[in-house]
């Protein structure tokens, strides 16, 4: 029930279709599947992308993951996230096989509506705030928010790697 369900899990079935066929040498095969996954699920991906394991995205419409993007193990993203490509406007032909998406390390978490822009590198643990705007390198642990991002977590030695869906320990949300 989850793959008929779950519009994440829908675009990450048919992403790992259409990147075997991508690899196979199939590209337009790979990129009908790719188009028809995002016609159902609202969420794009391009068959080139490389996602490891245990990826997540949550509530998924209008996310968008470039063709160099790198994802990590355990990678959760939420709405409206944009992992997009820049690339120069001179000679742009030539940038074809250049890394022009971002890359993100394990256990990094996108909020929702954030944009990380260009070949930057998401350290791992790094959490990444609601509509931030990234545009350069992310340390590990760090976190990112606004236009442009900066990093929040000023003693990111000890920052609390533990996973909190809304930024909160459970024991922390008052009862009714």
């Amino acid at each position: 029930s989850i793959l008929v369900t779950y519009p994440g899990v829908k675009a990450l079935f048919f992403h790992r279709i259409a990147n075997f066929f991508c690899i196979a040498k199939f590209d337009l095969l790979a990129k009908m599947i790719s188009q028809l996954s995002r016609f159902f699920t609202g969420i794009e991906i391009h068959p080139k992308a490389k996602i490891g394991k245990n990826f997540f995205v949550d509530h998924g419409m209008s996310v968008v993951i470039g063709e160099t993007s790198e994802i990590g193990d355990n990678v959760t993203i939420y709405h409206a996230v944009t992992l997009g490509g820049i690339s120069p406007s001179i000679k742009s032909d030539e940038q074809r096989n250049n890394k022009r998406h971002p890359t993100l390390k394990n256990n990094v978490v996108v909020g929702s509506g954030a944009q990380v822009l260009g070949p930057v590198i998401v350290g791992e643990n790094a959490k990444i705030g609601a509509n931030a705007v990234v545009t350069k390198d992310v340390p590990a642990n760090a976190v990112m928010v606004g236009i442009p991002a900066k990093n929040v977590n000023k003693d990111i030695s000890k920052a609390d790697t533990s996973f909190k869906p809304y930024g909160v320990e459970v024991d922390d949300i008052p009862s009714c």
